[in-house]
């Protein structure tokens, strides 16, 4: 008889349409995959992506960013708050375009995710297909991380390498980026989630 699969609920924060959440939703309606999405959470009320959560039956809920201009922290307490009476143990960051203080960085230490459209430690921050072609380089991809204060300077759990074409530009460059981007985030969180790939001492450890 074989063993049920534990699925530890998660949690997605988006700010737009949400094209890596689809893909985590879409691999979390198998029964054997360790992560269950327990909610879609969105700094943006009118993100596309909350319209195409909950037509996967997954539960919505946003926390507009403007009404804490003043308190970025009172902001992410207030996050923090809802992901916490949903009973959510994991965080995917999935287009989420704020930048994260250290104390939600730190309440969420080694079970929070983001992922970035470079192979990183390369080409932190934005424009990142930018940053590639004038670099010149070869192979560009993308990683999934466990989330530190230092903006897109966590742990690795896994990348995917994409090759750079003679005469692409950033929107070439950037679809080839995304059109491996969705099997990644769905192999990490799975990983993260089964407890395959943990954040130990600032570092991943497997096993």
């Amino acid at each position: 008889m074989s063993q049920a699969v534990v699925r530890r609920r998660t949690g997605i924060l988006i700010s737009g349409r949400g094209s890596n959440m689809a893909a985590l939703i879409e691999a979390a309606q198998a029964a054997d995959y360790p992560a269950e999405i327990g909610l879609v959470l969105s700094n943006q009320p009118e993100a596309g992506g909350l319209a195409r959560a909950e037509a996967a039956g997954v539960p919505v809920a946003t926390v507009d960013h403007r009404a804490f201009a003043k308190n970025r922290e009172a902001f992410e307490r207030a996050m923090d708050e809802v992901l916490r009476v949903n009973q959510i143990e994991l965080v995917a960051l999935a287009g989420f375009m704020r930048i994260l203080t250290p104390w939600f960085v730190r309440r969420w230490e080694g079970r929070l995710l983001n992922i970035h459209p470079s192979l990183l430690p390369l080409f932190k921050g934005t424009h990142t297909h930018r940053q590639a072609l004038a670099a010149g380089v070869a192979e560009h991809g993308c990683s999934v991380h466990f989330v530190v204060p230092e903006l897109d300077a966590g742990p690795v759990i896994a990348q995917t390498k994409v090759p750079v074409l003679p005469g692409d530009d950033e929107e070439s460059l950037s679809r080839r980026v995304l059109g491996v981007e969705h099997a990644l985030y769905q192999r990490a969180l799975a990983e993260v989630a089964s407890g395959r790939a943990r954040l130990v001492g600032g570092a991943v450890v497997r096993g």
